[in-house]
């Protein structure tokens, strides 16, 4: 496949992974809202266990909820699974082609292990089943009746997997893995235990028996948790552009932290559903976020001045290491346009990028992305004297 050809499947891919998953996470929302907001019929009728009345788009709707099953089967019944199937195939498809075609510059990294792109792969592929097989079968012991617990467990097992993963691949791959494995376990809740529940479900009024009511609370509950991996995986999804927290050395545990506030957004918006108030949950995340935020800001480098680093030799470094991207015509394979629109190619560009330079390619160092073009630590030294200097150019 051609780089440029890569590109656009990239795109195409990436596109539909983010319609559908916006399908699939609006009906997540939809129906736990549904749920909290069902009410008593003011009549009751057997085997109804609530209505909720709503007005949208000019016209009002009235939706039944049973306890269990209908008496009989309508003529047109609505399922809601392909959503979950097709966001998961195109999210696997974006990691294949991206992270596992592109092992080199995106999985891999030198600094952090020697594991060979075979390897990598395979451990990549290895998290996503046993993340799924581990909480399934937790889910089916006894802890899974503690929702608490189950959570305490749940993310002590994401900052297990982060911490590994951060200790053999990239930093940017172990947020996006993570996020997979999360990803993975909701698609497998679906697949595994949702639907077959509710085809179950249909079975057995088709046979005329009742439906097993167990089977359906199982499934229940499996959505309530899809429900709240929702925020953190969709941060995942986005954390690629956010290198001051997978690039920190603590960044297993920024991204638990993350997980754990977009936990807490979800509850506040579960408990307001159903009628119940909490008024610290919101300024917790917030202040959450606002610990995050300083616990990841730059440090001003102690160390050496510039001395006698000149913008001639950082000049050299820049055209080595970063230009071959960051230039109106990159000469790496496959690069037609300068990432972010980032061009470093004049003394002026460089020095009104600075910043970015120190932030992403001294103190974080995940730039050059995968360090594809071979910046050495002295490099990284040199450009950090310059830029603490005041980035002169002389």
């Amino acid at each position: 496949m051609s780089a440029h050809l890569e590109q656009w499947v990239s795109l195409a891919l990436r596109w539909i992974h983010v319609i559908i998953g916006v399908s699939w996470i609006g009906t997540s929302f939809y129906f736990n809202w549904l749920n909290g907001r069902i009410r008593p019929l003011e009549e009751p009728q057997p085997g109804v266990g609530g209505e909720l009345w709503s007005v949208h788009g000019g016209g009002f709707y009235r939706v039944l909820k049973y306890t269990v099953a209908p008496g009989r089967l309508p003529a047109t019944l609505h399922w809601f699974k392909w959503e979950a199937y097709a966001t998961w195939w195109s999210g696997f498809s974006l990691l294949v082609l991206l992270y596992y075609v592109g092992a080199r510059e995106y999985l891999l990294d030198p600094a952090v292990s020697t594991i060979g792109p075979a390897g990598a792969i395979a451990i990549g592929l290895g998290s996503l089943l046993v993340a799924w097989l581990l909480y399934d079968v937790l889910c089916r012991t006894p802890l899974g009746s503690h929702p608490l617990l189950l959570s305490v467990f749940g993310i002590g097992a994401v900052a297990a997997l982060a911490w590994g993963l951060g200790r053999l691949i990239s930093a940017r791959a172990t947020y996006v893995d993570v996020g997979a494995a999360l990803g993975t376990i909701m698609a497998a809740n679906v697949f595994r235990v949702i639907i077959p529940a509710q085809r179950e479900m249909v079975e057995a009024m088709a046979a005329g028996r009742a439906p097993d009511a167990r089977r359906g609370q199982q499934a229940a509950l499996r959505s309530l948790h899809n429900n709240y991996l929702t925020l953190p995986v969709l941060f995942t999804m986005v954390s690629n552009h956010y290198p001051a927290t997978y690039g920190h050395p603590w960044g297993w545990a920024i991204l638990v932290a993350l997980f754990v506030i977009g936990v807490l957004i979800r509850h506040w918006f579960n408990l307001r559903n159903v009628g119940r108030r909490n008024a610290w949950l919101v300024p917790a995340a917030v202040l959450g976020l606002v610990v995050l935020a300083l616990v990841t800001a730059p440090r001003s480098g102690g160390g050496p001045a510039a001395g006698a680093v000149s913008f001639a030799d950082v000049r050299v470094v820049i055209a080595r290491r970063c230009a071959p991207c960051h230039s109106s015509a990159p000469t790496y394979p496959g690069m037609t346009a300068a990432p972010a629109g980032v061009m470093l190619d004049t003394p002026e560009q460089i020095r009104a990028r600075a910043a970015r330079i120190a932030e992403r390619a001294v103190v974080l160092k995940t730039m050059p992305l995968g360090n594809v073009t071979g910046i050495t630590s002295e490099e990284r030294e040199l450009l950090g004297m310059w830029i603490r200097a005041g980035a002169p150019l002389r």
